[in-house]
């Protein structure tokens, strides 16, 4: 079965990781940004040689987000970037094919140990089935 594994971020966490900490997320120095990629790049490797790994990416920040919908005549309206107090968006994510709910409850738990600085804030990772893929 195929599942999307997603983690999630806020614009903050984004600009905390830049170096520009605030209440609600200190500071990244370049150390705990190398364990962070480290860590993950571990993650990737392990799932690449299990075959498990079928897709994954982490996204750049919040603030480059364009939303698209229309108007009452069909008409597209643009917005552009959420603000920084926008709740938890979509920051990386993996589409893995896993044998069982339980195997990719353990790769989530595992990427929800990622290194980070104390008193940086904790965001779960979601688990969604991905019914009828495409590539099925």
């Amino acid at each position: 079965m195929k599942y999307l594994v997603m983690v999630q971020a806020t614009q903050i966490d984004y600009d905390a990781m830049g170096g520009k900490g605030n209440p609600d997320s200190p500071a990244w120095n370049e150390k705990e940004m190398q364990a962070m990629y480290a860590y993950m790049g571990e993650v990737n490797n392990d799932l690449a040689e299990s075959g498990e790994l079928v897709d994954g990416a982490g996204l750049v920040e919040p603030r480059q987000t364009r939303f698209v919908s229309v108007d009452a005549e069909g008409r597209p309206v643009i917005t552009d970037g959420p603000y920084s107090e926008t709740k938890e968006l979509l920051a990386g994510y993996w589409v893995l094919d896993c044998d069982s709910l339980e195997r990719v409850t353990e790769i989530a738990a595992r990427v929800a140990r990622c290194p980070q600085p104390a008193g940086a804030p904790d965001h779960p990772v979601a688990i969604r089935p991905i019914e009828g893929s495409i590539n099925d």
